[in-house]
């Protein structure tokens, strides 16, 4: 697949931008991450991460960059005891998370029409 591809990009000067577009394009329907809150799921099967492998698995960053990044770090230290529990019911985290997935899907599919207007101009102006 990558063989045949690399061959669809080309070598002129639009090939960088028809690999870009056209790699964002074959990557979007992958299923995309979602925060949840563990105690109020009781299928531990959904905690898997496909592509690692791994029966239990979650991701955070630098808590300065998204909220949910800082609510994972608090109960991460408090669930290794260098912090006090978090004060909040599960079904509170799991609001919390809703909303945070609500925005990243927003998010998302703003970037998806953004790729879609450049993909259609680039058609247009290309002979």
């Amino acid at each position: 697949l990558q063989k045949s591809l690399s061959e669809t990009f080309g070598a002129d000067q639009y090939s960088r931008a028809r690999k870009e577009v056209l790699t964002y394009m074959f990557s979007r329907p992958m299923q995309m991450a979602l925060y949840f809150c563990t105690g109020v799921l009781e299928d531990e099967t959904l905690f898997h991460h496909y592509a690692l492998n791994v029966p239990f698995y979650t991701h955070f960053t630098s808590p300065i960059r998204r909220y949910a990044d800082i609510v994972v770090h608090r109960l991460l230290s408090a669930s290794l005891g260098a912090r006090s529990p978090l004060r909040m019911e599960k079904e509170a985290i799991q609001k919390q998370a809703d909303h945070c997935n609500d925005r990243k899907m927003a998010s998302k599919r703003v970037q998806e029409l953004s790729a879609d207007l450049f993909f259609s101009i680039f058609v247009r102006v290309r002979p």
